[in-house]
């Protein structure tokens, strides 16, 4: 696997440093006096400050009316279920319950949205088949 690099806009860095290095579980890397990288799952995230206003667009996927501008990560199951109970622990809230959409078909998968402090929509992933992940 070849690690991405995604930078994006966040408001407040220790919020960020909390959000994403303690619930999340992503391990510090370099930072600077207005960004700070994190290991997101053997990708490269860097959260900027910056006071842009985010969108709040939504997409229809399955019979989900899902943020549309998100990213996030495709965990194996355990992995995936472990942050669920993680986030629960800790009260965390959903903007999107986890649930498995598409089931009894190639792409069957549990996911669910969340948003950090900033306002930036996450989705988290996990394949029935790990390999159906491109699957119509």
């Amino acid at each position: 696997m070849i690690p991405f690099h995604m930078a994006f806009a966040i408001d407040d860095k220790e919020a960020a440093r909390h959000f994403y290095g303690e619930i999340i579980g992503c391990k510090v890397g370099r930072e600077a006096e207005n960004w700070i990288d994190f290991d997101f799952f053997g990708h490269q995230i860097s959260a900027h400050l910056n006071k842009d206003p985010k969108s709040t667009a939504t997409s229809k996927v399955g019979n989900d009316m899902v943020p549309l501008h998100h990213f996030g990560a495709v965990l194996p199951w355990n992995t995936w279920n472990g942050l669920i109970a993680r986030l629960r622990k800790d009260g965390y809230p959903f903007v999107m319950e986890p649930k498995v959409r598409f089931q009894d078909e190639p792409s069957e998968q549990g996911t669910f949205f969340l948003k950090d402090p900033a306002g930036n929509a996450l989705e988290f992933k996990s394949f029935k088949n790990p390999d159906a992940i491109f699957e119509h």
